[in-house]
C-alpha cells in the first residue's frame, strides 16, 4: 500500500537540506509524520491479525496473546 504523505514528507526532506524550513512547513511535517506512522502501524496491526506462526516441523506455535487478540478483534498496540 503506497502511503501518499511519503511524498510530501520526502520533498520537505530535501529542502530541509538546503536551507531552513519554516514554521509552517516544520508544523506540516510533523503532521504528515503522525499520519504516517499511524497509517503504518495500521498495517502493522492488519498483518497481526491474519498472522500465524508456523515452526519447522509445521507446528503451530502462535503466541497465545496474539491469538487471543486475534479472536477478541482486539489488536495489541503497535507502538514506536
Amino acid at each position: 500500500m503506497r502511503i501518499p504523505e511519503l511524498d510530501r514528507i520526502n520533498a520537505l526532506a530535501r529542502l530541509a537540506k538546503l536551507r531552513a524550513l519554516s514554521p509552517v512547513e516544520l508544523a506540516e511535517r510533523e503532521v504528515l509524520r503522525r499520519r504516517y506512522m499511524q497509517a503504518v502501524t495500521g498495517q502493522v496491526g492488519n498483518v497481526l491479525g491474519v498472522m500465524t506462526v508456523i515452526d519447522l516441523e509445521g507446528n503451530d506455535v502462535t503466541p497465545q496473546k496474539l491469538r487471543e487478540a486475534q479472536q477478541s478483534g482486539l489488536m495489541p498496540q503497535v507502538g514506536f
